[in-house]
Order: structure tokens, then sequence, then C-alpha cells
């Protein structure tokens, strides 16, 4: 749908992508390439296949059609590029594990499944949740932990991966102020070092605040570009088909009403 780069060199492209559950495409004839280095953002109804995109860029659905490169290459050959962050809700808390051995599990792919992390990899693992303000926490098992701070946690996680690439599930979904402004300061830093951040997102109101790219999709890509050029009335309209958006004063895209 846009141009950011070549596929060859960019972080994600995405061609003729189809996806489909039982027969009924939850994306379709997808085309994307983002962008390196940059806060995305990618937007749209329920049911619109943001975070199925998000799962086939890792080969966690099954494709239809189409292909996906990461940097050019298969996602196979470069899975140690790229960290996830999951939705909350998605994982089994009850799991009997504590927070420094979450973090540590970011960093499987580079040990295998056979090396035991080591000090190096305590080291670093304290050093992700002193990143996200989880230090203290370290020794905690995850489901003593609130909502915020389990997504912390996932987040330190990975970091520890030391990816290039990180695809976030809706990171800022059911947590408190005080850590949705410590996972953008996470994420902004991140960015800085060149790294390429991809977050499913619902809160239009703060697009502008957060990110830098968007992609507006309802199983199609609907836009993708500078937030600047694509956070528009025509777009959000297209996508969220029956609620009348409006610009605010400010700028901020609002909801206002529904066939």
């Amino acid at each position: 749908m846009t141009v950011a780069g070549t596929a060859a060199t960019a972080p994600v492209a995405i061609r003729d992508l189809t996806v489909a559950y039982r027969e009924q495409p939850v994306l379709w004839d997808v085309d994307l390439t983002l962008p390196e280095g940059k806060l995305i953002a990618i937007v749209g109804p329920n049911g619109a296949g943001k975070s199925t995109l998000i799962k086939a860029i890792m080969h966690l659905v099954p494709r239809t059609s189409g292909t996906i490169s990461i940097f050019g290459k298969p996602y196979e050959q470069q899975r140690r590029l790229v960290g996830y962050v999951p939705q909350r809700g998605s994982v089994d808390w009850d799991f009997p594990t504590n927070a420094l051995d979450v973090v540590q599990m970011g960093m499987y792919g580079k040990l295998g499944w056979v090396r035991r992390p080591g000090k190096r990899e305590r080291e670093t693992a304290l050093a992700c949740l002193e990143q996200v303000g989880m230090t203290a926490f370290a020794n905690r098992q995850i489901s003593q932990l609130s909502g915020g701070q389990q997504q912390r946690v996932f987040l330190a996680r990975a970091l520890a991966q030391d990816a290039q690439i990180y695809l976030l599930d809706e990171p800022f979904a059911g947590v408190d102020a005080t850590t949705e402004r410590a996972i953008i300061e996470v994420l902004r830093d991140l960015r800085s070092r060149g790294k390429t951040l991809i977050a499913v997102h619902h809160d239009l109101e703060s697009l502008r605040e957060y990110f830098d790219w968007l992609v507006v999709m309802n199983v199609r890509i609907i836009a993708a570009g500078p937030l600047e050029t694509t956070l528009n009335a025509e777009n959000l309209h297209a996508a969220y088909g029956g609620k009348i958006l409006t610009l605010g004063a400010i700028g901020q895209p609002q909801l206002v009403g529904a066939e």
C-alpha cells in the first residue's frame, strides 16, 4: 500500500497477504512496507485484523497467500531480530514463575533450550526490569502482580531479547497512567537507538503524542505513512465506517457518534 524503503532493506515488508479463518478473510490482499527507526501504530475497529497482522508477521497464524520478509529475509531466518509483547489477556498468569524468570525467557532464543541462563543473563534481566521500574518485584510471582506490573514484565522480557523490531499487541490496554507513561518512555528510548516499534493501538486521542508513523486498516490497508499525512478524518472514517469521526480543535481524532 505504501513504500517506506525497499522490501530488501525494510524491517517488515508484506506482499499480497491474505489470512482467513474458516474461509472468512481476516486480512485481505495486504501490501505494506514499514520504515526503520519509527514508532508505528496500527489502528482500526474491532475485528479489523490488527492483532492478526502482528501474528502473521511472526508466522503464528496460517496464511492463505502472500509473503512476509524481515530485513529482506524470511522470518525463520530473522526471528532473533524480533521481540514480541502479546496482549496481556492472552497470557496464562497462573503459570508458577517469578518476574525475573519471565524476563530471562526472552534470552532463550540466543541461549537455546538446553543451556540455562547464567550470571550474565541474570544481570541482563535485572537491568531490563530496572528499565521498566520493576526491580523490586524480581522475585514476585507473576500471578501476584497487578495488570500494569505484568505488562511491564513482558516489556522487560522483550527488552532482554535485544531485538531490532518490537511487535506490541495493545501494550497500553488496561494499564494505569503511571505504567502507560513508563512504557512510552521505554519505547521512545528504543526508537532513539534505531529500533523499529510496531504497536496495535486503540486510543486515537494519544496517536499524535506517542507515534510518528501510522497504519490505518480494516481487513485491508486503508492508509499507511507518516502520522502528519495519514491521520485525517477521511482515512479514519474509511476504517471505522459507522462511526462519525471529526478532528477536534487540537487536531485530535474523536469518535462522536454512530449509526
